[in-house]
């Protein structure tokens, strides 16, 4: 199948085609969470989404209310998956994966926060080659 051309974004300046979205009770504490464990720009807003940026990808992260809670699983980038894990540790999340290497080529770790999301953290470091 031809992949479609679309020259027009139909995404705000600065946002890719899929952002994802998380509804959490306690919004404003997942946005402190993120900033304190990923390093992440954005603030807290209590009235719209919060718009939350990690690396160059954006989240968008909500009150729970008139939308029902929702995790996200999400992979995320980073620079130092090691201490960003023990970040986390460090905020109380349940480990699932300690940082370890993957056949195909990425240091990764995961976690669930208190809000129910999973975290695969890792950083890409080569592709291995099949044998």
């Amino acid at each position: 199948m031809p992949k479609k051309s679309n020259p027009v974004s139909a995404a705000p300046a600065g946002w890719h085609t899929v952002t994802p979205r998380i509804v959490a009770r306690d919004a404003k504490e997942l946005v402190e969470f993120l900033h304190d464990v990923f390093g992440a720009d954005g603030k807290y807003e209590s009235k719209f989404p919060s718009v939350i940026t990690i690396g160059d990808s954006k989240l968008m992260v909500s009150e729970a209310g008139e939308r029902k809670p929702n995790a996200a699983f999400l992979y995320v980038y980073v620079r130092d998956p090691d201490a960003v894990y023990r970040r986390a540790l460090a905020r109380g999340v349940i480990s699932i994966e300690e940082p370890l290497e993957t056949p195909y080529g990425d240091r990764r770790c995961m976690i669930e926060d208190r809000w129910g999301n999973t975290w695969q953290i890792a950083r890409h470091l080569h592709r291995k080659e099949a044998a």
